[in-house]
């Protein structure tokens, strides 16, 4: 960063952001540089008010370089907590009136709104330049990830998507430890859990209508989706990830999550193929429990040319015999198990990883100087330097993609019609769907193709890039 004595700083924050760009390409800077000054403020303006929007606002605004801007829900009821935090900031309902209006005064943009809202409201602020941090699973299809991944290389804009255990020391040390070889070379990969993916209704088909109430924008929540009534208590403003319209299910929820350290610790990407069972599933809602099978291309830290990730959840699990626990010990309740030739390793969710056999790894010299950070911070910091985050979208896309693929794979499986107890179900004699990343194809199933994408009610399709 220059030192302040070397920019004349302007007056108005139109001119003080030009002259820090100029001054930024003389000196080597890249020009999305927002903050040469100790004085600026990162200005970003919040697309959900409560849940984790809520908390994407609250951990954003801690930052000393930051300055909260504007405030954006359909629902006016939901203000309340973001007001006593940050009293005075303006509030909006729709925000594609709040970009146009506050302009220039937004540097970035949080998004943490349901699912089918993710790539419609990310995509609007980064063709306008500005910087997003975007809830898990990025966006509610795969071609939607595409389109994301591509908006944000195209704007040059710095990205973060919202999987903040990623920065936790937990999930940072089992990166490490697989990467400098504890377990050897990883064979296979187990992943599950706990939560259903109907499990916040229970519904099978859209329940009665009920009157909208006042505070409350139906058209505007809807958006994207298939216009349908409104249902107390039902999809807003916590419900709707059981529905297909609206969310992803138990993968969709959870899978950016756990999936997460698999994904950094190996170096993976795309998936060749995925398969799929569950309990049963419809065009409304995401079935109870389901097994999705990915197999990945193997590289330097895997033990063959494929890997094997396998995740469930409705609360199935691996045998817990594939892990080496224990007999006192038991697998967490949602996690990973890494399978590997040296050793096992299990990691639970938002949990210190653990090394299996106990025996042969007693006094294992875990490092002492792997400290966990803060993810939210991270994103800010990297706006203000004009780097790159370590869960940007370039990351974070081929995560999300795969995420949902699974989703994909579950709505083209096979019910299994009868299910018992808490092993996973095996998609067995099902046909893996082939995946054409680089080209965005299922090549061997075109109804499973078709759901890469999805129909947008007139007036709100998602920009391809």
């Amino acid at each position: 960063m220059p030192p302040t004595n070397s920019v004349r700083f302007p007056s108005t924050r139109r001119a003080f952001l030009q002259q820090t760009a100029v001054a930024g390409a003389v000196l080597g800077f890249p020009a999305i540089l927002r903050a040469a000054s100790p004085n600026s403020r990162v200005q970003v303006a919040a697309v959900g008010v409560t849940g984790q929007g809520f908390s994407d606002l609250h951990n954003v605004g801690q930052h000393p370089q930051v300055k909260l801007v504007g405030l954006c829900d359909v629902d006016r009821a939901l203000f309340t907590k973001a007001d006593a935090e940050f009293p005075g900031v303006p509030h909006f309902a729709d925000f594609r009136v709040m970009l146009e209006k506050l302009g220039d005064q937004v540097d970035a943009v949080t998004v943490g709104i349901p699912d089918h809202m993710h790539a419609r409201v990310a995509i609007e602020a980064m063709q306008r330049g500005k910087h997003v941090y975007c809830e898990k699973p990025l966006a509610h299809t795969v071609w939607e990830v595409r389109q994301m991944s591509q908006w944000a290389a195209k704007k040059n804009v710095v990205t973060q998507m919202g999987t903040q255990i990623h920065s936790n020391i937990e999930y940072r040390l089992a990166t490490h430890l697989i990467q400098n070889g504890a377990i050897g070379k990883v064979q296979a990969v187990h992943s599950w859990v706990v939560v259903a993916g109907n499990e916040r209704t229970r519904l099978l088909e859209p329940p009665a209508p009920g009157p909208v109430p006042a505070t409350l924008d139906w058209d505007l929540w809807i958006g994207t989706a298939p216009m349908r009534a409104y249902a107390p208590e039902v999809y807003h403003p916590y419900a709707w990830r059981d529905w297909q319209d609206f969310g992803g299910g138990a993968i969709g929820d959870f899978a950016c999550h756990i999936l997460d350290p698999v994904f950094s610790a190996l170096k993976l990407s795309a998936p060749l193929t995925v398969v799929a069972a569950n309990t049963g599933v419809n065009r409304q809602i995401w079935p109870t429990a389901e097994t999705v099978r990915y197999v990945f291309p193997g590289n330097e830290l895997t033990a063959g040319p494929t890997l094997n990730v396998t995740w469930t959840d409705g609360g199935l699990r691996p045998d817990r015999k594939l892990a080496k626990l224990p007999p006192e010990v038991d697998l967490p309740r949602s996690g990973s198990l890494f399978i590997g030739e040296l050793g096992n390793l299990v990691l639970g969710h938002i949990a210190a990883p653990r090394l299996y056999p106990v025996e042969k790894f007693q006094g294992y010299p875990y490092p002492k100087d792997l400290k966990g950070l803060n993810h939210w911070h991270r994103w800010v910091d990297a706006i203000i330097a004009g780097t790159k985050t370590t869960c940007g979208f370039d990351y974070a896309g081929p995560l999300s993609e795969t995420v949902q693929l699974g989703n994909v794979a579950t709505r083209v499986a096979n019910r299994v019609a009868v299910h018992r107890g808490s092993r996973p179900i095996d998609p067995v004699g099902a046909t893996p769907l082939q995946w054409d990343a680089a080209n965005l194809r299922i090549t061997n199933h075109p109804e499973a193709h078709a759901l890469l994408t999805k129909t947008y009610r007139p007036g709100w399709e998602v920009p391809p890039a």
